[in-house]
């Protein structure tokens, strides 16, 4: 049976899971900096992967590689990270980058952008499912009514990021699965 793991778990340990973080946090079982690479796990280990908040602190590039690496064919990886209009790219002075709806897509062999091994030297087999999520909060009921509108399909998700809807109403996070 395969693991699952917790990249970047930082204080969201999971019980069952291999939780990693760069810290020695509590419950945190793998301690390891995502800047030095490889990661400390053999070939295809791991059936899941989580990885919330990490991706805009590090090379992503690299740090897809090495998960492209560890997981097991037919396995999924689960990214959250911040959507490029989001104050918080801005606001953490760790945050190196903000994502696009269709950042990931450059990652899988079956997407809009098709195949880029001219980019990179492995490719995840297809994009599972992309959202743009946004804030929930009192003062801002209507993302509670964008937030479905938006996620309607691909078009209208790149219909958003490309207007002055995205400006006008800024997302928080894009949330994507990737298929190994």
């Amino acid at each position: 049976m395969s693991d699952k793991l917790n990249l970047g778990c930082g204080h969201d340990i999971r019980e069952g899971w291999v939780n990693l973080d760069s810290a020695a946090l509590p419950g945190v079982d793998v301690v390891h900096d995502l800047s030095q690479l490889p990661l400390p796990f053999e070939d295809g280990r791991f059936s899941e992967v989580l990885c919330q908040d990490v991706l805009e602190h590090v090379d992503y590039v690299a740090v897809l590689r090495e998960l492209h690496r560890v997981t097991e064919p037919g396995g999924r990886v689960t990214i959250r990270s911040p959507h490029f209009t989001a104050a918080a790219v801005y606001v953490d002075p760790t945050h190196r980058t903000g994502f696009s709806i269709d950042t990931f897509s450059f990652f899988a062999r079956e997407s809009d952008y098709g195949e880029r091994s001219y980019y990179f030297d492995f490719a995840f087999e297809r994009v599972e499912s992309a959202r743009i999520t946004f804030h929930r909060y009192r003062w801002q009921p209507w993302n509670y009514v964008l937030e479905p509108l938006v996620n309607r399909g691909r078009g209208v998700q790149r219909y958003y990021e490309e207007t002055f809807l995205s400006r006008l109403f800024p997302a928080a996070n894009v949330e994507v699965v990737l298929v190994r």
